[in-house]
């Protein structure tokens, strides 16, 4: 059976993958599909570098604003979604573009991976009871019990990255197979082209640290602390960059331009693993659009390569 066409535009933050989807949306008929595990949050539009209704150029979004702050957001949910909306765009001659996001959302999305069964929200007394041990003993030592079931899972996942800790336990004690199995030999949803962008470290760090000087003035302090004062420290949304370093600011624990900084250093540490993990986890054409004047000519002509194949 021919496999549905599907683009992914991925990269770290301040790296033009915005400005690039709409482009690429206009020429090829697209529809974007934003792969962002916090963009799916109404009201968190700041620190998640969201497109805006007015910046759009009347191309659909979807997955942007479908969750109130307090609710979670799996990634089971976001292949479900994602996959309808991949069906519907096609049915009706569009090409689906995922922007953006969360590397193990688009693997999940663009592979047949086993996620912990159908049901995989019916876990939620296990996650919360895994999330309230780490913060209760700490993120070390919940990646610790990782490692004792399954060593091979916790080398791939970073000790502070909770989520993906609790989720590689969930599934271990939900089905009784280490999450690491889970993930050999993993078959094609989709026949898919990922464009990825990035630049050289240093020019990429110098915009990272641009663009959270431009979300403070722009308001991310005040959205941060709408957050915090709903109770944002205990949701899935509060732990987001950009958020959790500006409640410890709130609680007193940090100066503001402490908090500042450790975003910006937060961001650059978080776009080195993002950059780590596609290079060794789904095949990734590069592109660097700052550097290379010829870079966007040459996303265009090897997308209409893959689309005539």
């Amino acid at each position: 059976m021919k496999l549905k066409k599907v683009l992914a535009i991925i990269g770290p933050t301040a790296v033009g993958k915005t400005a690039l989807s709409l482009q690429l949306a206009k020429q090829f008929n697209g529809e974007i599909i934003s792969g962002d595990s916090m963009q799916v949050y109404r009201g968190l539009d700041i620190g998640t570098a969201k497109i805006l209704p007015d910046e759009r150029a009347g191309i659909p979004h979807y997955l942007i604003d479908i969750r109130d702050v307090n609710q979670r957001y799996s990634v089971a949910d976001f292949v479900a979604e994602a996959t309808q909306l991949i069906s519907e765009i096609t049915n009706r001659g569009g090409l689906p573009i995922i922007v953006g996001g969360t590397g193990f959302y688009l693997k999940a999305l663009l592979y047949q991976m086993n996620l912990g069964g159908d049901h995989y929200d019916e876990t939620e007394n296990n996650r919360q009871k895994w999330h309230q041990f780490a913060t209760e003993q700490g993120q070390t030592a919940l990646w610790q019990r990782l490692n004792e079931l399954d060593p091979a899972a916790a080398q791939n996942i970073p000790v502070s990255n909770e989520r993906r800790v609790v989720r590689a336990l969930e599934v271990y004690e939900r089905t009784g197979t280490r999450f690491s199995e889970q993930q050999t030999e993993l078959l094609p949803r989709y026949d898919a082209y990922v464009v990825g962008l990035n630049t050289d470290r240093a020019v990429l760090y110098e915009r990272i640290n641009q663009r959270v000087d431009l979300m403070m003035h722009t308001g991310l302090l005040d959205e941060a602390r709408q957050l915090y004062a709903q109770g944002g420290r205990q949701w899935q949304s509060g732990k987001g960059i950009g958020y959790r370093e500006l409640f410890e600011y709130f609680d007193g624990q940090l100066t503001q331009a402490a908090a500042v900084d450790k975003i910006k250093l937060d961001t650059r540490h978080y776009a080195k693993r993002q950059l780590t993990w596609f290079r060794h986890q789904i095949p990734v054409h590069w592109y660097d659009l700052i550097e290379d004047q010829q870079a966007q000519k040459q996303i265009g002509t090897d997308i209409l390569t893959w689309l005539k194949n």
